[in-house]
């Protein structure tokens, strides 16, 4: 079941980054996703899956945004490369 979770925000705001309240909205989504899959808290699987984009699209970005995706031990490597949904 989907919740939607509402807040304020200042026309100022909005205006000021040049956005409107979906573009915002889109914005908030994604960093929240990017920011819950840096703390743990979010797979990268499942954070793709709530944002509608593959995820090896999801770790581009998460990666751009100074996510670390691999810690250097093999286990991390074979745990993100077994779970790639692109075709080998």
């Amino acid at each position: 079941m989907n919740q939607t979770v509402a807040i304020e925000c200042p026309a100022e705001i909005l205006l000021s980054l040049h956005m409107n309240a979906e573009g915002l909205a889109d914005l908030m989504k994604e960093q929240t996703a990017i920011a819950l899959f840096r703390q743990g808290r979010l797979s990268s699987g499942t954070a793709a899956t709530w944002l509608g984009v593959p995820r090896m699209i999801f770790l581009l970005r998460a990666m751009e945004s100074g996510a670390v995706l691999l810690e250097d031990s093999a286990d991390d490597f074979a745990r993100e490369t077994s779970l790639s949904d692109e075709p080998a």
